[in-house]
């Protein structure tokens, strides 16, 4: 079950010009990192807290078993399609009354195969994300992201890896919208 990003969320200009103003920087020299730099916050804000910040439309490959399979992204906000994926042969849309879809209270997409026909595998086609732009993600974790950011771009050249875990107030920040799964 592995997740492939179909659409990636589109940065707003907005978050490049907040990272900016946070470092106190006018100039447009550094903007393609500091955009890069936006870009891996906002993947380490959703590997901290399991929930992805920004809206993108996402694909994963599940096998055809009995009951429910949960996706991987969270929250899901919309199921757009399941496609059936035979051993042989392209991939073929399965009729409606061929699996069932449920988004549990938690964000949770769920997919359930009923009649596969042919097809051992399915793809599925989904939308997950908190917000559909940045200004409209929750503060704490817009703040936290550009704190990530910020603290990336001034340890650009100390030799030292960076740490495996966010910095201590960026994981407070973000600590109330973590989401643990038991695997």
């Amino acid at each position: 079950m592995k997740r492939a990003i179909i659409t990636p969320f589109a940065l707003a200009p907005a978050a490049l010009t907040e990272l900016k103003d946070w470092l106190g920087i006018t100039t447009p020299a550094d903007e393609a990192q500091l955009t890069a730099l936006l870009r891996t916050a906002i993947e380490h804000c959703e590997d901290f807290t399991g929930l992805m910040p920004l809206e993108q439309t996402c694909e994963e490959i599940l096998p055809v078993l009995p009951g429910w399979q949960a996706l991987g992204a969270r929250p899901v906000q919309s199921i757009t399609q399941i496609l059936g994926i035979p051993a042989e042969g392209a991939r073929f849309a399965l009729p409606v009354d061929a699996y069932a879809i449920d988004l549990t209270a938690e964000g949770t997409g769920r997919v359930r195969v009923i009649t596969p026909g042919i097809a051992g595998r399915i793809a599925v086609r989904y939308t997950a994300g908190l917000a559909t732009a940045w200004t409209a993600l929750p503060d704490g974790l817009r703040h936290g992201m550009l704190r990530l950011a910020a603290s990336q771009y001034r340890s650009r050249e100390n030799d030292a890896a960076a740490p495996a875990t966010p910095p201590a107030a960026v994981a407070a920040l973000w600590r109330p919208w973590r989401r643990l799964r038991i695997t």
